[in-house]
């Protein structure tokens, strides 16, 4: 067995072994090359992403990963449609006021509002395939994890690429992952947060708490991964209709 039949079969392995890796019904196409191992497909949301993410590096062999993995939309829309939620979720949000809001389509780009803060951020939306793309920069870490949920929460987001930089630059830590968090969960309004609680440890998020639904801990777990710098998320939530 050369090196890369050996590695490519750990890999799956390690992915049939997590129960949220349905490789059946999702499969995933794999490739190694001297230490980069590619993978691509659609999986089935946020979660299996990052697992699949996560324990591919963590093979023996594995040095780096080209990520092609998108999650399956609830609903397929146009890029054009994609953007138009896009700019309006970001234009809507109060957290993001002292942002200017740009789209880019077809190689044009369009300011939809300058803002008039100083300091300012600048978010430029691109999407190409449902994968969103987020550019340029803003002004603090809470403002571009914040965006970067926004993203996901639009129907038709197969994936977001958060290439925003933070100026001048913020040291991270737990706490802010912590914060990060609860702030989304309190901005889902499918959820109730009061109900929810959020700890953090080494980019690890740990929820424990009550829903009313398995919809509801599901989407408590998503909106976890979904947020910038998460590793992982530990649900320990309860379901008490």
């Amino acid at each position: 067995m050369t090196d890369k039949e050996r590695i490519l079969k750990a890999v799956r392995a390690a992915f049939e072994r997590e129960r949220r890796i349905n490789l059946h019904r999702y499969p995933i196409k794999m490739d190694y090359n001297e230490g980069t191992l590619t993978l691509e497909g659609e999986v089935e949301n946020i979660a299996a992403k990052k697992l699949a993410m996560e324990l591919a590096v963590a093979v023996p062999g594995v040095d780096g990963i080209v990520d092609r993995l998108h999650v399956e939309p609830a609903e397929r829309r146009t890029d054009g449609a994609i953007l138009d939620a896009v700019r309006d979720a970001l234009l809507q949000e109060s957290a993001l006021e002292s942002c200017t809001i740009q789209i880019k389509s077809k190689g044009k780009v369009e300011t939809v509002r300058e803002s008039r803060y100083q300091p300012h951020g600048v978010i430029q939306v691109s999407v190409t395939d449902g994968v969103v793309l987020l550019d340029d920069h803003v002004t603090n870490l809470a403002q571009k994890r914040l965006a970067g949920v926004l993203v996901w929460w639009v129907p038709g987001s197969r994936d977001v690429i958060n290439g925003m930089e933070v100026v001048p630059p913020e040291e991270d830590n737990d706490d802010e992952v912590t914060d990060a968090v609860r702030m989304v969960l309190e901005k889902d309004p499918f959820l109730n947060a009061d109900q929810i609680r959020v700890r953090t440890r080494d980019d690890v998020v740990t929820l424990d708490g009550l829903v009313r639904t398995e919809t509801q801990k599901q989407m408590a777990e998503n909106d976890a991964w979904y947020v910038f710098g998460v590793d992982r998320v530990v649900n320990h939530l309860q379901v008490r209709p």
